[in-house]
């Protein structure tokens, strides 16, 4: 009770949180007349993006998404989502991708106004750079090369790869889904490029380095594999990924892959 009189009193802590509502960010510029080129609208687009960067800096956060409403006098109001990967708060990047965005826009009429809105405000984590960054000045940070072409191309033209719950080759990687997964800690050695179909090897002059690795699999889908992979040599030098049928060593050799 004691304690209780006191926290009413203000003499120790509050009984209650203050509430604090979440971050989001609005912003809206007026057009003296109706604009119908949207390189016109570059100006403040850029002002926008540059405000939203700012606002993001001093929260030290990104954005996930925002949203860019053009105003019109006698339709409804043009909305043009732009969402990232990953957070981001470069205001140069924020501007390219949303210009990138509008070059590819119809309207429908004219707009007296542009409105730049943001709710998905995560904390933004920078990527981990060395002291001494070996890249050359014009190379370009992964992260905002994908954004660029998912910006340019659209968002169905640039798919990340992630690894599927299946030992079999064919269905082991496919389209990610979502927030990208950490790799499981130890992979087994795979070739960097996996042919769609596989191909039969004559060459009687393979060499085989390592092997056989068993893969087997399928069994509860109709598509039950059982195959005896080697990481071979050919005479000139490559290094392929081939297979045979379980415990059938001597071949014949199918091609699956090639590593770099």
């Amino acid at each position: 009770m004691l304690a209780h009189l006191d926290a009413l009193r203000g003499i120790s802590t509050p009984p209650l949180r203050y509430f604090q509502p979440p971050d989001r960010f609005d912003a809206r510029i007026e057009f003296e007349y109706e604009v119908e080129s949207t390189q016109a609208m570059l100006f403040p687009l850029r002002r926008l993006t540059a405000d939203l960067a700012a606002f993001l800096c001093s929260r030290d956060g990104g954005v996930l998404q925002f949203d860019l409403w053009f105003e019109h006098e006698h339709h409804p109001d043009t909305r043009l989502s732009i969402g990232l990967l990953a957070p981001e708060r470069e205001p140069a990047m924020l501007f390219e991708l949303a210009r990138n965005r509008v070059d590819h826009l119809q309207l429908p009429a004219g707009s007296r106004g542009l409105r730049l809105q943001a709710e998905q405000l995560p904390p933004f984590v920078p990527a981990a750079r060395d002291l001494f960054d070996p890249r050359p000045q014009q190379a370009m940070p992964w992260e905002q090369l994908r954004e660029r072409l998912r910006a340019r191309l659209g968002d169905d033209a640039v798919q990340g790869l992630g690894l599927r719950a299946d030992h079999r080759p064919e269905r082991a990687t496919g389209d990610a889904q979502g927030a990208p997964k950490p790799p499981p800690p130890v992979l087994p050695m795979r070739p960097g490029w996996l042919l769609a179909q596989p191909q039969a090897l004559q060459d009687p002059h393979l060499r085989i380095l390592s092997g056989p690795e068993r893969i087997e699999s399928g069994w509860w889908d109709a598509g039950d594999i059982r195959r005896d992979y080697y990481v071979i040599e050919t005479p000139q030098g490559q290094r392929g990924w081939a297979y045979t049928a379980a415990d059938a060593r001597s071949g014949p050799f199918m091609l699956h892959g090639w590593f770099a």
